[in-house]
């Protein structure tokens, strides 16, 4: 008869620090969108207007990044048996989206503002934009530690590093508007960032899509797990061995080993889930002992 054991490294939640992060940085971009939409308004600029708009979804997206860290720490109940951790990836997923798709309607925009070029208050638009820089860059400091090992944070962390990419550009277009008269070079500006933050965002749109269909995290090379089962003593065989991120930052398994000399007790799926926590970042493996090889219509590749 097969045997299951289960057992669970320490989890990595979000650390609670980052409350504090996404509460200064929500308040420090809706603080800026009042400016620029005020200041726009004022100067008739549908640049600043169209920006404050697109800074709107910035906030949006940071709202969303924070309620995912705070639903994927929610306790798992009978209903949701491992929590609310996926909230996480679907999260980073949506911020991917919200900024391709907020980078599309800039890229748009300033395509049409290429044909047709605008004067523009270079002066106030340097100022608002400098503003912009220092509000985009301050919130994307709070999120850097963070950003390489949780592509939730990343999420965050990208939008507000592109958003003062963007302010800087309208800076540098700005000041040379105002050295040489040149109305195109707003637009322009805006078409170059704007390919750059596309390029950039589509990593962790391919990464949080993956991870959305139970991929194998990019983290984690599937083989060499299972050539590591496979050479633990008393096992000659593995298979339906399962690898997905439950959040994007906790990595479950699941796998049968065959093990024709019998059960080989609890020190080691201690042994093994410690290896596997420690060598891989898996932090939720289930283990199945077989004695002889099963037929299961589930088969791994």
């Amino acid at each position: 008869m097969p045997h299951n054991h289960h057992a669970h490294g320490d989890h990595h939640h979000a650390p609670t620090a980052f409350a504090r992060a996404f509460a200064i940085g929500i308040l420090l971009n809706i603080s800026f969108v009042i400016v620029e939409a005020f200041y726009g308004w004022r100067i008739n600029s549908l640049a600043l207007l169209a920006d404050a708009g697109h800074n709107l979804s910035d906030v949006a997206g940071l709202v969303l990044a924070w309620v995912a860290t705070i639903a994927a720490q929610r306790r798992p109940d009978r209903r949701h048996t491992y929590g609310w951790q996926r909230a996480s990836i679907l999260a980073a997923l949506a911020n991917a989206l919200l900024l391709l798709i907020a980078m599309g309607s800039l890229l748009w925009e300033a395509i049409a503002r290429l044909h047709t070029p605008t004067p523009i208050e270079g002066g106030v638009v340097m100022a608002v934009a400098a503003f912009g820089v220092l509000v985009n860059g301050i919130t994307a400091m709070l999120f850097m530690s963070d950003q390489k090992s949780d592509i939730n944070i990343r999420g965050a962390y990208l939008h507000m590093a592109a958003d003062a990419l963007v302010s800087l550009g309208v800076v540098a277009a700005g000041a040379l508007y105002l050295w040489t008269g040149w109305a195109w070079l707003d637009p322009l500006t805006s078409i170059v960032i704007g390919i750059v933050i596309v390029v950039s965002t589509f990593g962790l749109f391919r990464q949080s899509l993956h991870l959305a269909f139970d991929g194998v995290p990019d983290s984690i090379d599937l083989a060499t797990v299972e050539t590591w089962l496979g050479a633990r003593p008393g096992v000659s065989g593995v298979h339906d061995l399962h690898i997905w991120g439950t959040s994007t930052t906790d990595i479950a398994l699941t796998a049968h080993l065959v093990m024709p000399n019998g059960h080989p007790g609890d020190a080691f799926f201690n042994h093994v889930a410690d290896d596997l926590h420690t060598k891989f970042g898996i932090t939720h493996p289930t283990i199945q002992i077989e004695i002889e090889r099963q037929s299961h219509n589930c088969e791994a590749p």
